[in-house]
């Protein structure tokens, strides 16, 4: 197949070109954004799921829904090390920028509350060369938005920015991708700005997209989250759906997947939207030409596994420590559940190597207990807690639960059994 004609898409956070499954989604968040504007009551937004669902991809069609329906958008990208109010001051200057109010005084007035906003972040005592300017040519505006106390100085941020876009019958949205990294102070900031600005009826969300582990996060920091957000897991695709984002953007290259191949495309993608993408990119390079067949798959799977090796696990194993990879190995070897010679992974479909086990892949628990690493390792539970949470800060693990542990990566498991 001609390699510059292949439509698949494996980039981080980039769209695909068939963005199969995530309809409801979709006219979800053009429902909320409608009733919004009309002055509504609706919940902020969270999505959650594991990475290489296409968390990014659909937060960003979201943000596009947004833009069609006039509103005003700004994106952030949480950091870990970094604080909430540079990147968030950012996205309300574009937000702001893209509502397009046409009286100039009261846009500079809200522009002036950004600024003030921003430099608020500066440590105390530093010299005005030291500070970060936000790139607003308007003057900071005093006593608003800049107490210090980012939960305070957010709600009035909110109230403000809202205001501008209630009085155009429009609205604001914020998106927020990988919303678990943000530090306790400022997530119970976000919590706390959405509670307040709920009931003013202000038309103002917040779209948040993190790890399964999210909603936890914000439940510690305000006890009222569950009811504050509306949440929604991103899943892998469903066998329709997968095949939808195979051979609908092949049809257009003129293209066809044979039946077989789709089903084997399903066995060892398990309907996950990166790995559809990343191994639908290598059998097309491959395949010689149309109808691409099982037998493409099985050759091209080896080299669509070495890529997935390097980019999507490798790079990840790699940020680990020596203790930290032992703790992940231990892991996969508890997760565990399954093999070749296991009824619900030996099959074969008739000989054409669709199943499973034709690739090597084998059940896994989406969760095992802390106990049950501590036990392989020989190591007590309260030895390895350091471990643990290191890899849970540096997102490759996560807690859904007390004394449970998974990986936040799919298929990361098998990747460590193979390098091992």
């Amino acid at each position: 197949m001609d390699p510059i004609t292949n439509p698949y898409a494996p980039g981080a956070g980039q769209r695909p070109p068939e963005l199969a499954g995530r309809d409801e989604q979709l006219k979800t968040f053009d429902v909320v954004l409608e009733r919004i504007a009309r002055g509504r009551s609706e919940r902020s937004i969270v999505l959650t799921g594991l990475r290489g669902v296409g968390k990014t991809v659909l937060l960003n069609a979201l943000r596009s829904s947004a833009v069609r329906a006039d509103w005003g958008t700004g994106k952030l990208e949480a950091r870990p090390e970094q604080r909430l109010r540079r990147p968030l001051a950012a996205a309300a200057h574009q937000a702001v920028r893209e509502l397009g109010h046409p009286r100039a005084d009261d846009v500079d007035q809200v522009l002036g509350i950004i600024k003030s906003f921003a430099l608020r972040d500066a440590v105390s005592g530093s010299k005005l060369r030291d500070k970060w300017q936000p790139g607003i040519d308007v003057p900071a505006v005093a006593g608003r938005a800049d107490s210090g106390d980012i939960e305070i100085d957010l709600v009035e941020l909110f109230t403000d920015i809202g205001g501008l876009a209630a009085d155009l019958g429009k609205g604001v949205a914020f998106f927020i991708d990988e919303m678990q990294d943000l530090g306790p102070e400022d997530v119970s900031a976000v919590c706390g700005a959405c509670h307040e600005i709920s009931q003013s009826g202000l038309p103002v969300i917040v779209v948040g997209a993190g790890l399964p582990h999210l909603p936890a996060v914000l439940s510690a920091s305000k006890s009222y989250s569950e009811r504050l957000f509306r949440y929604q897991r991103i899943d892998r695709l469903p066998r329709e759906a997968a095949d939808r984002a195979l051979a609908g953007p092949a049809a257009e290259e003129g293209c066809e997947f044979h039946p077989e191949a789709l089903e084997s495309m399903y066995a060892i993608t398990a309907g996950y939207p990166y790995f559809i993408q990343a191994y639908g990119k290598v059998v097309w390079d491959v395949a010689p030409s149309s109808p691409i067949t099982a037998e493409d798959i099985r050759v091209a799977a080896p080299e669509a596994e070495s890529e997935l090796a390097v980019g999507f696990f490798g790079s990840r194993f790699e940020r680990a420590t020596p203790a930290e990879r032992e703790y992940l190995r231990a892991m996969a070897d508890a997760a565990l559940v399954g093999g070749p010679d296991d009824p619900a992974t030996a099959e074969d479909n008739g000989g054409v190597g669709a199943g499973p086990a034709a690739y090597g892949i084998v059940n896994e628990l989406d969760a095992v207990p802390t106990s049950a690493v501590a036990d392989i390792l020989g190591r007590k539970p309260q030895s390895l807690s350091p471990a643990r949470d290191a890899l849970i800060k540096k997102g490759l693990i996560y807690s859904g639960e007390r004394g449970q542990i998974a990986f936040t990566v799919p298929h990361f498991g098998r990747y460590l059994r193979t390098q091992a």
